[in-house]
Order: structure tokens, then sequence, then C-alpha cells
């Protein structure tokens, strides 16, 4: 009987060590990912799920897990997450940011933000207006397609030219869009009044570089395009200025770019990773044809932070041709020979730190 009770009050102990492990657990997960109260604008798109929103939450690394994430809506009966953007803190931690997303401070009133991040292409835009505002997806490429629209346009700002009309394109105004934070007044604003207002803001930023860009070898479509390239390649803006370099130097000597995201536009490879680069695909926008050499892509692939555009009006002037970006997003630069390349490839790959 002695030794039945001991028994059982070990298993009463082990019980409650396991509860108090799986609350600490618990509590672990629901705390900030980070010290660093480092802001980050995070859009939570209208009508979407808690699981969705946790996945966003993920991809910006605001929060630890999906799965607590949504145990802690389940337990606490919460449903009501608000769309909106949202600065929210590395350091805030799930709890916290729930109350945010349920007071709904990314709002104000009917007004609604809309973000367009660096980097993203028309495809992406037409996304984010459709996830925010009464526009479908369709509405935007509808638009793009109406030529008296265009040639409004052309007419209205000095850096859009005849260029952007040609029918190799994608998207007449991809890469003339700029990113940012834009606050409309509700949601039935039109695609026009987005692309107006993206429109203004980059007529700004490329008014600050208008001399350097006339004084250039570049047409402003080319400018652009080049940029546009940067941004997409470039992990942080301290290497943008030495990966235009990186471009410039093969430019001058005739090389192709051989640049992976100038193929994966090409092919519309959204997720452009090492291994499902499509370089052989023949088409314009492909830095990686022979036919190519020396050339930059027919048109732009993203729209462009002012750091990229920076950094094409002022390059770092070095003898390297050649980069690489591990998954820690550093950057390693090559001269002309590919063996160094190669050589660190084969060493991140043999670490783990390759971009799989």
């Amino acid at each position: 009987m002695k030794r039945q009770f001991k028994l059982i009050i070990s298993l009463v102990l082990l019980f409650i060590s396991i509860l108090l492990l799986g609350f600490s657990y618990y509590q672990y997960q629901l705390s900030p990912v980070s010290k660093n109260d480092e802001v980050v604008k995070v859009q939570i798109p209208k009508s979407v799920s808690g699981d969705k929103i946790a996945d966003i939450l993920i991809k910006n690394k605001v929060i630890r897990s999906k799965f607590f994430f949504k145990v802690y809506l389940k337990l606490n009966r919460i449903n009501n997450l608000k769309h909106g953007v949202y600065d929210i803190k590395q350091n805030m931690g799930t709890k916290k940011i729930i109350e945010l997303l349920v007071k709904g401070t990314g709002l104000t009133g009917e007004e609604i933000d809309l973000l367009f991040r660096e980097g993203i292409n028309m495809r992406d835009i037409a996304k984010v207006i459709a996830n925010n505002t009464n526009n479908e997806e369709a509405d935007v490429f509808v638009l793009l397609e109406d030529d008296e629209y265009i040639d409004t346009l052309i007419n209205e700002y000095w850096f859009l030219t005849e260029d952007i009309k040609n029918k190799e394109l994608h998207y007449p105004l991809e890469g003339y869009l700029a990113p940012n934070t834009y606050r409309f007044s509700n949601e039935d604003v039109s695609v026009k009044q987005i692309f107006t207002t993206m429109l203004k803001q980059m007529d700004k930023i490329l008014s600050k570089y208008r001399k350097k860009i006339e004084q250039s070898n570049f047409t402003i479509h080319e400018f652009i395009t080049f940029a546009s390239i940067v941004e997409s390649e470039g992990v942080n803006d301290v290497d943008r200025p030495k990966i235009a370099g990186v471009f410039y130097n093969r430019l001058n000597n005739n090389w192709s770019l051989g640049s992976c995201v100038t193929a994966c536009y090409a092919g519309k490879v959204d997720l452009c990773k090492p291994g499902n680069v499509p370089t052989t695909i023949d088409n314009p926008y492909n830095t990686y044809l022979s036919s190519m050499a020396g050339k930059l892509p027919i048109g732009p692939i993203s729209i462009s932070s002012e750091a990229s555009i920076n950094a094409v009006a002022n390059p770092v002037d070095h003898s390297y041709y050649y980069f690489i970006a591990d998954k820690y997003k550093k950057t390693y630069f090559f001269d002309k020979s590919a063996t160094g390349r190669e050589n660190k490839i084969k060493e991140l790959k043999a670490a783990g730190d390759w971009i799989e």
C-alpha cells in the first residue's frame, strides 16, 4: 500500500512537472522573437483567416510559432483580427501583436494603407491591390493593356517614354511604380488612383537623380531597368553599390549580365532560387543568353528602392565580375576568374549555408 502511494505521488509529480514544462514551452513560443525594438511593417490583407495571418507574421519574423499563435487564438476565442498595415516591433511578442490586430490600429476610420515592398513585380502589386481593395487582380492588367491610358501617362511624366510601349514587355509600368506605404480614403480606391499616387512618388525620387541619369550612357528606361536588377539581386543596401559595380564591369567588357533574377522574370518564376532558374529560356529579359552580351534586359523586372537607384547612379568602382549570397544574406565578390566563385559555392554547400 505504501509502495502504491509513493507511485501515485510520483505520477502526480511527474504530471505536474510535464504541465509546468508544457506551460513554460507555451509561454516561450508566445514570447518576443528578439529583444530588438526594430519596427517591421506588416500588411494584413482583408478577409484572411487566422492561419494566413500567422503565415504572414512568421514570414515577417515577428512571431515564433504559427501553431502556438493559432492555439492562443483558439484558447482565447479571438476571431476578429483586422486587416491593415501595422508597425510591429520584434520585441512585442505574440500576445501584444494579437492585441494590436484586434484593436485594428493599422486602420484610421475607413482609410486603408497599401504596402508595396521594394523588389516586388507587377503580379505582386496586383495581389496587394486585390487583397486590400474592391478591385480584382484582372483590373490591374486590363488597365495596363489600355494603350490610351499609357499614352496619357507618357505625356504627363518625364520619366515615362515610348520604351514602355514595347509589346515584348510583360507589363508597361513594371519598375516605374515607387515602393512605399500609401494611405487611401477607402477600399473603393481605383487602380488608376493607386498608380497615380505611386508614379508621383517615383517622380519625386527620380528627380533627385535626373541630372546624373541624363549625363549617363543610359536612357531613363535602361537606368530603371538596371536599378531593378540591382534591387532584385541585392540582399542589403550596403552591398548594392558593389553589385551595381559588378554589372557595370560586365557591361563595359561585353559580358552577359548572367543575372538569375532576369531569367526568372523572363519565365515568370516568382520564387527564384539557384535550382529553378530557367537560364536557357529564349526571352529578351534573360541575360544568360549569349545574344544578351553587353546588354540590359528589355525592361525592368521589379520596383526599386531609392537605395538601388542611388547604387546605379553611384556604383562602387572595383575589379569584381561575380558575386553570390549565402542563406544568411552575406554577399561574396570575386574577380574575373569563376574559380573563386565555384569554390565558395562548394564551401557554402558543405557548411549547409547555401541557398537551396
